[in-house]
């Protein structure tokens, strides 16, 4: 038997949000059994809380949104992809803004501020949700998909497909553990097309990008060294991991072909139907 974890001490994060552009404070505190991770917005009244489950998702262009009784907060998988992998099924997440902060792009630091609090294991027992039968979504205009398949661990098979032949086709298969998340996965960022930024920007989004926390790549190649020569699909594992989050700690094979947020979060809310 498992038990459910929390944060051993609070965990103090600041930055601005990868879309808003606006500066955030963010403390990831310590939760009771059973209460699973939820989000605080501390500059409304009353302090709304917001569940992060996958019934609660309502958005999902260029980042997954979670909203209850009218709040929102967005851009959450990055750290929902950290918290996934530290293994921590409790949390609070008081943040005054309504994006938690970009960072680096990734879920590196996020990942490493949650190692250094420590976990401490509660009296509860942790629910495992094992897949048992197939779950597929696939997109309705084009090929992309993504399915989760019976599977004694968690796994995570992905190939990105785009045209553009900067990127093109690439593909990764992980195990996910602890190491190798560290290792091979929360340091991959978001990605932009150039070309596309100032649409972005008119749209009141990718506000708080830069050349460090997002790789940018245009029609002659990429503007900024990458961390890896495949980052963009180690990135878009990151941030499946994340997206699955909303439903629990999975035990399954997911296999995905292009997918999105979209895709990742209609998965969750198959198969947390399911088990809720």
């Amino acid at each position: 038997m498992q038990r459910q974890k929390t944060l051993k001490s609070s965990v103090e994060i600041s930055g601005k949000g990868l879309h808003s552009g606006k500066d955030v404070q963010m403390s990831i505190k310590p939760g009771e059994e059973n209460s699973g991770i939820i989000f605080v917005r501390t500059d409304l009244p009353e302090r709304p809380k917001i569940r992060a489950t996958a019934n609660n998702v309502t958005a999902t262009l260029r980042a997954t949104t979670l909203e209850e009784s009218g709040v929102k907060v967005f851009t959450v998988e990055h750290l929902m992809s950290a918290l996934n992998v530290c293994g921590i099924d409790n949390c609070e997440i008081e943040l005054n803004a309504e994006e938690p902060p970009v960072l680096n792009g990734n879920s590196e630091d996020f990942f490493c501020a949650i190692k250094s609090a420590g976990a401490v294991e509660q009296q509860a027992e942790r629910k495992i949700i094992r897949v048992e039968k197939i779950y597929r979504v696939d997109s309705e205009s084009d090929n992309r998909f993504i399915l989760a398949l019976p599977y004694d661990g968690f796994r995570i098979s992905f190939t990105s497909v785009n045209p553009h032949p900067v990127i093109g086709i690439q593909y990764r298969d992980f195990e996910i553990t602890e190491e190798i998340y560290r290792k091979e996965i929360a340091p991959a960022r978001t990605i932009a097309y150039e070309k596309e930024i100032q649409a972005l920007y008119d749209m009141g989004m990718g506000l708080g990008g830069n050349e460090k926390n997002v790789i940018i790549y245009n029609d002659a190649g990429w503007l900024n060294k990458l961390n890896y020569p495949d980052e963009l699909v180690r990135h878009k594992i990151l941030d499946v991991i994340g997206d699955l989050r909303l439903v629990g700690f999975l035990k399954c094979h997911i296999i995905a072909a292009a997918s999105g947020h979209a895709l990742n979060t209609q998965l969750a809310k198959k198969i947390y139907a399911d088990f809720n």
